[in-house]
């Protein structure tokens, strides 16, 4: 039990699974792999691996609506 497991613990993961991601947008497991698949959802690919971004997740998530969107 040495300092290194101590600071190792404290590290913040900066990506998601796309499975934690899909319970914090609210959506299915299913849904969220289609939205990667398709570009809507930010995804890096590590080896075998499909990761979220938590930063791009929060860019996705704050972008304005484009203007078409609004008009009815």
């Amino acid at each position: 039990m040495g300092n290194g497991e101590d600071e190792v613990g404290k590290i913040e993961r900066l990506t998601l699974t796309v499975e934690e991601a899909a319970r914090l947008l609210g959506i299915s497991r299913g849904l969220a792999y289609e939205m990667a698949r398709c570009g809507k959802l930010p995804v890096v690919r590590l080896g075998r691996r499909l990761l979220v971004s938590k930063a791009a997740l929060e860019r996705m998530l704050n972008q304005e609506q484009h203007p078409d969107c609004l008009s009815r």
